[in-house]
């Protein structure tokens, strides 16, 4: 799963990688020996069987050709989906701001231009990490046995450079290049060493001012308001929970998520826990990578097949966000109009979020989608054109049903990676308003 900033794909080169491989087999139809032997044997002779259009991969017999439409059928598949999901999505946050479905990225930035002038000084300010990716390491595994037929499926793995599932409650050796991470709550709520997401609580023994939540009583101008828990612009007297929704380093109690190194022992069995790879080291993995994968070693006509199928399993998680805004002074309505306000900024949250990871997905999936595209000519045609002049007559029709589903599939992609194209637009002017 390699993540390459490319967002083309070169569909004619798909088509002119046609040209030659079918010539030696245009008279498997022809009405001799040959066509009569098919239909005796029951081999489909016109390909009417079912393809890619009906999501059949097994289309010729031979595993590599099958394999890559198998790959195929799984990335179109996964391209289409993370486009309806940017556009529900984008017509979510348009239908908040009074937009019709279907609204162009530049329709929807003014809207929601217009809609934050009215409501905020200073606009939307919002902070997150990336989306965190991973991929199926056994998605990767399994096609490679399926595309290279040397492969012991017995024998095969892959690496992850990144970070690989692990069992949390029991004793697991990362080995040498790796570190036992957990993820969850941390012990005694100390995540001093590691990452808090969530709030960051700190108790004070003296009352100071408070940049987050106040828990306690809160002195502002003399009065005192007690069992106070909000922002308190004064001093605060008691705990101060400071929101770290984008992560960060946290001195006090976290209450919250915490990533931090395993302890003696491994983590407890209510984290998460994952065997994270030292800077440019490669691990061996069987289960989910948060990451790059590195597929099985296969063939050359299978390498982009095994990474397409990978990559077709990428999920992003959306990240966490932090908002910071100013609602303006002469808001009319009060304090219903910040209500209002802020039930729009919940909902706003779900969508934002989700088009971010559609987003960190789509990287992924055009960038195999491309290799894909690019190995079609050995992954396909070169098989073609390896077939033996003795092959069995089977083998002979499968490829050239092969060859007549090789356009329909990249007419059918290029239609699904032209409206994902469209909507990540959007999703980019959309992203751009803040």
């Amino acid at each position: 799963m390699k993540q390459k900033h490319r967002r083309g794909i070169g569909w004619i080169t798909f088509g002119l990688a046609l040209g030659t491989g079918g010539a030696t087999l245009q008279g498997c139809t022809d009405d001799g020996p040959g066509g009569r032997i098919a239909e005796q044997c029951g081999l489909d002779v016109d390909c009417t069987a079912g393809g890619f259009a009906e999501g059949q991969a097994s289309i010729s017999g031979i595993a590599s050709i099958d394999a890559f439409f198998g790959a195929a059928i799984d990335l179109n598949a996964a391209i289409e989906g993370l486009s309806g999901s940017l556009r529900a999505n984008l017509d979510a946050i348009g239908a908040s701001v009074g937009l019709e479905p279907g609204a162009s990225g530049a329709e929807l930035a003014a809207g929601l231009t217009v809609f934050l002038d009215a409501n905020l000084e200073g606009g939307l300010t919002i902070d997150y990490q990336p989306a965190q990716c991973s991929a199926s390491v056994e998605a990767g595994v399994s096609a490679a046995a399926e595309c290279d037929v040397d492969v012991d499926p017995g024998e095969v793995s892959a690496s992850c450079s990144g970070s690989c599932d692990a069992e949390a409650g029991v004793e697991v050796d990362c080995g040498a290049e790796a570190t036992l991470m957990c993820s969850g709550t941390a012990p005694q709520l100390d995540c001093s060493a590691g990452t808090c997401s969530g709030a960051c609580v700190a108790q004070l023994e003296v009352a100071a001012e408070c940049s987050g939540t106040c828990r306690g009583s809160c002195t502002v101008d003399g009065s005192t308001m007690t069992g106070f828990d909000g922002a308190c612009a004064g001093e605060c007297d008691g705990e101060c929970a400071v929101d770290m929704s984008a992560g960060g380093e946290c001195e006090f109690s976290c209450e919250g998520n915490c990533d931090y190194e395993a302890p003696e022992g491994g983590c407890d069995a209510s984290a998460t826990a994952s065997c994270q790879a030292e800077a440019g080291a490669s691990i061996e993995c069987s289960a989910g990578c948060e990451g790059t994968v590195d597929p099985p070693s296969v063939s050359a006509e299978c390498e982009a097949t095994v990474d397409a199928k990978a990559s077709a399993s990428v999920q992003c998680t959306p990240p966490t966000l932090s908002f910071s805004y100013e609602l303006r002074g002469d808001l009319e309505g009060g304090l219903q109009a910040e209500a209002e306000f802020r039930a729009w900024l919940e909902g706003f949250r779900i969508h934002f979020g989700a088009i971010l990871a559609a987003r960190a997905e789509a990287e992924v999936v055009v960038d195999a989608a491309a290799a894909l595209v690019a190995s079609a000519s050995g992954a396909v045609q070169g098989a073609v054109e390896d077939l033996s002049a003795d092959a069995n007559i089977s083998a002979a029709f499968g490829a050239r049903c092969a060859l007549i589903e090789l356009p329909i599939a990249a007419e059918a992609m290029a239609s699904s990676q032209g409206d994902l194209t469209a909507n990540l637009s959007a999703a980019v002017e959309v992203v751009g308003v803040f």
